[in-house]
């Protein structure tokens, strides 16, 4: 019976030590494997010098340089509509006639009333004359003694009356020709011709319409005459931008329509207003309004294409380069110069410089990943002007060096200092032009 139980005993205790033994294995088996190094696969491009060109993109529409949005200065109805929209109209081409009997009846209702006023005129002048003639004889008589103080009163009294009925006959005259000139820049205006060469780029009314002259409102909006041989395109620049954007800057532009074709630009004007939308709103962009004159345009672009433009700002050559995507930012780090040690002070010295030192550490420092002996170096640099793919290095690299260049989780989110890396060659061009 006791031979049975120590039996028992020591089968149990092999099989609670065993049970033992292989727990402690998954431990330093799991330990082993938390402490075997990430190996991280990444791709690299040398630091080279190039030439980097700085642009700002935008978008807009094109339209021409000149145009001129035709509205009549008289109220009526179209007559004659001798032109049609895509027509080309030479300066001085009659565009549009309007109804003017109205205008033609005034005038000669205004003509005959010159006419009277004129010979009313004619008739005090008359008068006038014959006044004045008895006036000075009776001054004359008065210094001889032969008429009068009261008589010579009264025919200074008469002469004078004569005299502003006379100035008030002038003055009809005068208003009368007024009145007829009026009536007749009226008349003139119900015809238009076209201030300049161009094409009718746009027509909204038709021939027996009705307008409104600009005394009521705006105006009808009959037509817009353009000038097709300058164009621009307008588009709108980001308010972060336009600071970057200065006139006479160089730029590309593409439009919708011509996607295999480019057109070279100068930018000709910059908006000192903003055009904002979603005012107040978490969706507000405030955009200013820059023109780029475009050189040699073709002659079938048309206004109102959509474009997009790439503005050349600033151009550096010979200068340090990395891709843009080399570029990332840590907190501080483990850069050199920016350890913190116990080492070399206490007290409140020490302190203080500890202080310091955290406060570097917490900021934000834009860096690169060097590969160095297969582990990621973390070096701070200094960037200036970038491109569509590459970003200019000011500090921080002397050149020649790899740098990591891909892929975008491992720079921005895996690597750092002193990380396990192995480049995968099949890639490391892929960034390079």
């Amino acid at each position: 019976m006791a031979n049975g139980k120590k039996q028992k005993s020591k089968k149990k205790l092999f099989i609670f030590g065993g049970i033992g033994l292989l727990i402690i294995a998954v431990i330093v088996i799991g330990f082993i494997g938390s402490n075997k190094e990430e190996i991280i696969s990444v791709q690299t491009e040398k630091v080279e010098k190039r030439t980097i060109t700085q642009t700002v993109a935008a978008t807009g529409k094109i339209n021409p340089e000149f145009k001129v949005v035709i509205t009549p200065e008289v109220t009526g109805e179209i007559v004659e509509l001798p032109v049609k929209e895509g027509d080309a109209v030479k300066k001085g081409q009659l565009l549009i006639r309007i109804k003017g009997d109205q205008y033609q009846a005034q005038k000669q209702r205004l003509e005959a009333n010159l006419q009277s006023a004129e010979a009313s005129l004619k008739m005090r002048k008359a008068e006038l004359e014959k006044v004045e003639l008895d006036y000075n004889r009776v001054k004359e008589m008065h210094t001889k003694g032969l008429v009068s103080d009261s008589e010579l009163e009264s025919a200074k009294s008469n002469y004078l009356t004569t005299v502003a009925s006379y100035e008030g006959a002038e003055a009809n005259v005068l208003q009368s020709k007024a009145g007829l000139r009026e009536t007749l820049e009226t008349l003139y205006k119900t015809t238009i011709v076209s201030p300049m060469d161009g094409i009718v780029t746009n027509l909204n009314v038709e021939l027996g319409e009705r307008v409104l002259g600009s005394g009521y409102s705006m105006g009808t909006d009959i037509m817009t005459i353009s000038d097709l041989r300058n164009i621009e395109a307008v588009v709108e620049v980001d308010e972060n931008d336009v600071v970057l954007v200065s006139l006479g800057d160089t730029a590309t532009v593409q439009v919708d329509a011509f996607k295999d074709q480019e057109f070279k630009g100068i930018v000709s004007e910059i908006g000192n207003s903003a055009n904002t939308t979603g005012l107040g709103t978490q969706n507000e962009v405030v955009n200013f309004e820059v023109k780029i004159k475009l050189i040699d345009p073709k002659n079938t672009l048309r206004p109102g294409m959509s474009c997009t433009s790439d503005i050349q700002t600033e151009t550096v050559g010979n200068v340090l380069s990395v891709p843009i995507q080399s570029v990332t930012t840590r907190e501080g780090g483990n850069m050199e110069g920016e350890q913190m040690s116990d080492e070399g002070g206490d007290g409140e010295d020490f302190q203080e410089v500890k202080e310091v030192k955290k406060e570097k550490i917490s900021k934000t420092n834009e860096v690169v990943f060097l590969i160095k002996n297969g582990k990621a170096k973390m070096v701070e640099v200094e960037t200036g002007l970038s491109d569509d793919n590459y970003i200019s290095i000011l500090k921080g690299l002397e050149g020649g060096e790899e740098v990591v260049s891909g892929s975008y989780k491992a720079i921005s989110r895996e690597l750092n200092d002193g990380l396990q890396v192995r480049v995968d060659d099949k890639k490391s061009n892929i960034t390079k032009k």
